[in-house]
């Protein structure tokens, strides 16, 4: 591990870096700034991660819905286990790539990854991930696994973010300032940022391999859920069958939604997440779920500022979407 931790060192002092917030830099790493906590973990899942066909992966930029695609995906794979979501966490049932400990001990060979959920005979292994498609192209091409993507309205995402790490403990001294939010968001320098680039790589793959990526907005899901996901299990090869396919995916739906998973006694938790590097607690996952937020904190200049960067970094290249 010393040898692991001294590369990790060696590299970020090669990085471009820059200031994120309180005491925290981010290191430019591939066009996309990280937290040096993500880039050794990011450079193993490249380096090591081999998935499976029946793999099914998750990818999303932070904030735009991931704990909840977490729940809804479980629950569509694993139909008789979904009660599983009232006793765990849906960070622990889907781990994320990058951070939880899936390939054992050092070295990491590819042969010895491990599932997190070998408990029960899983028929399929779900992983997500903040990663990039640029960071990831070559191992997600060199397999048939699913992959899934969920975006958000980039403003909404940006308010999103801002609350969760105003959560974070050393916040109480510190806040942060939501007009340094809105500039780093701007210019790109967030976690896994920038949110465009990030964006426009998965929508990029879901048009050129649609039978392997399936691009899904926020907004979408919230608007028809139960559509949603109908098309989510037959995207992943398991759609819903027998005489009531409706009331299934009615259920599946109400235990994932917002208020039932917030309800849950494990989601209340102000426990440490485990495997993940940052001191995060389990109910800082869980604010509102809402849409149209950023309207109670931005004014009419910033959201100006953010949809002329949309019009450009998406509508220019065909993406209608964020404004």
């Amino acid at each position: 591990m010393e040898d692991s931790s001294f590369d990790l060192e060696l590299e970020l002092s090669s990085l471009p870096r820059e200031k994120w917030w309180g005491d925290h830099y981010l290191f430019q790493h591939g066009g996309f700034w990280l937290m040096p906590e993500s880039i050794q973990g990011v450079n193993r899942v490249a380096k090591h991660f081999r998935p499976l066909p029946s793999d099914v992966i998750l990818a999303s930029y932070p904030k735009t819905g991931t704990t909840w695609l977490k729940a809804l995906l479980y629950s569509i794979v694993n139909r008789s286990y979904k009660h599983r979501l009232t006793v765990e966490n849906p960070h622990s049932l889907v781990p994320f790539l990058e951070f939880f400990d899936i390939y054992g001990t050092p070295p990491y060979e590819s042969t010895t990854v491990v599932d997190p959920l070998s408990d029960i005979n899983h028929s399929r292994r779900i992983f997500s991930t903040h990663m990039p498609y640029q960071l990831l192209a070559k191992t997600l091409n060199s397999s048939d696994c699913h992959v899934v993507y969920v975006t958000r309205n980039p403003k909404d995402t940006l308010v999103s973010s801002w609350h969760f790490v105003n959560k974070w403990d050393e916040a109480r001294e510190e806040p942060w300032p939501f007009e340094v939010a809105v500039e780093k968001f701007c210019r790109g320098v967030t976690p896994y940022g920038p949110y465009y680039d990030h964006v426009m790589g998965y929508r990029n793959l879901g048009l050129e391999r649609p039978k392997n990526a399936h691009f899904v907005t926020y907004e979408e899901l919230k608007n028809d859920p139960q559509t949603n996901v109908k098309n989510l299990a037959e995207f992943l090869g398991c759609p819903f069958e027998g005489e009531d396919v409706e009331g299934q995916v009615r259920e599946i739906v109400k235990s994932c939604s917002f208020e039932v998973l917030s309800s849950h006694e494990v989601n209340k938790s102000e426990d440490v997440l485990a495997g993940v590097p940052l001191p995060l607690t389990v109910n800082s996952f869980f604010r509102k779920g809402g849409v149209g937020g950023y309207k109670d904190h931005m004014s009419d200049e910033i959201v100006g500022k953010i949809d002329a960067l949309t019009r450009e970094k998406f509508h220019s290249l065909g993406f209608m979407y964020g404004i």
